[in-house]
């Protein structure tokens, strides 16, 4: 008897997220804000307006992030935030916790959930008496046990990137997360570098995530574009996250990979065009297919034939239309003589060939 597997899911206020289920598109607003409160609520109606069906935030303030310090450690190299220190950076980018519940309240307004990533444990507090429907975590924070367990202790989905991780590293933040009490988890695949090259993006990890530890996996894209999450999709991604923002001449910490409007529809429109394409293991003809059956080749007359008159490859061949006999009983034919005068362009018929 064939073993049956469980198809891994979990479920995110109104919304089921697995195998079998649509995508679940996420909208990162991070700091495409600029720090402006109707900049953000305007990030939110244009995730409506896209498609989308979640908006995240992140939920930090530099001194729950870093410490001001400008020694070498604390400056960014290799990165589009070269020169820079991380204090001053996230200074620039965090959203200002007092927005958090207004915008959550917004995004509701309009059918959107909306959760956030906490980066310490006072953050994961105040999500909490906020009520968000999940909490998401940071591929950076993937190696930080203690906020894994202070997260999963919440009893809320847990989304959790793995940028940069191994295989030992995602299974200890998984048997943390569970340990502590996380009984929905879904992992996703991130390439860490911003923006991220198409060639580095392993698409190929999604669907292995999913099976080895037993969780739907999707996929938080950094790359530019829309090409890759469609491409994720189709490996089996079920959750999507992409930045979004107003316009990316407005420059920002995040403003370089992020799509615009028209372009995260046109992202979403595409993620569900490929989520219908991949249906079910499927063969034989669709519904949509039926009348062009009639266009698959059969046997026909092809001259004039008398009665009595031999079968032969110059008067039947094998041609479209499909309404005469199988093309398979060609050679049962051939050298068989005719039951009677049979007109060029008739379908051939067994009652049309004399009986042996």
């Amino acid at each position: 008897m064939a073993v049956q597997t469980k198809i891994p899911q979990i479920r995110i206020g109104s919304r089921t997220i697995g195998a079998g289920q649509p995508v679940y598109v996420i909208a990162e607003l991070s700091a495409n804000h600029h720090q402006k409160f109707d900049e953000a609520l305007k990030i939110i109606r244009a995730a409506k307006d896209a498609g989308a069906d979640a908006v995240k935030l992140q939920t930090y303030t530099p001194d729950t992030m870093t410490i001001a310090s400008n020694r070498p450690e604390f400056r960014i190299e290799g990165t589009i935030w070269n020169g820079r220190n991380l204090h001053e950076l996230y200074a620039e980018a965090y959203a200002p916790w007092d927005w958090q519940p207004r915008l959550k309240q917004a995004a509701n307004d309009l059918g959107l959930d909306l959760f956030s990533t906490p980066f310490d444990a006072t953050a994961v507090d105040f999500l909490a008496q906020m009520n968000v429907p999940a909490y998401k975590l940071a591929s950076f924070e993937l190696v930080d046990i203690p906020l894994i367990q202070e997260m999963a202790r919440t009893g809320k989905p847990l989304i959790m990137s793995t940028g940069m991780s191994t295989v030992e590293e995602i299974e200890e933040a998984v048997q943390a997360a569970r340990a502590a009490g996380a009984t929905e988890i879904a992992l996703l695949k991130c390439t860490s570098a911003y923006p991220a090259p198409a060639e580095e993006m392993n698409l190929r990890t999604i669907p292995e995530l999913s099976r080895r530890f037993a969780v739907p996996a999707g996929l938080s894209d950094h790359s530019m574009g829309t090409a890759v999450p469609v491409a994720a999709v189709a490996l089996g991604a079920c959750i999507i996250e992409k930045h979004l923002t107003i316009s990316r001449a407005e420059l920002g910490p995040d403003s370089v990979f992020s799509l615009e409007p028209h372009e995260f529809k046109a992202m979403v429109d595409a993620v569900r065009t490929a989520e219908k394409a991949l249906g079910e293991v499927h063969f034989g003809f669709g519904a949509k297919e039926a009348s062009s059956r009639a266009f698959r080749r059969s046997l026909f007359v092809v001259q004039d034939v008398k009665s009595g008159e031999t079968f032969t490859s110059e008067n039947v061949r094998s041609i479209r239309p499909g309404f005469g006999l199988h093309t398979r009983h060609l050679n049962q034919v051939l050298g068989r003589r005719a039951a009677c005068d049979i007109e060029r362009g008739t379908p051939l018929r067994w009652d049309l060939v004399e009986r042996q």
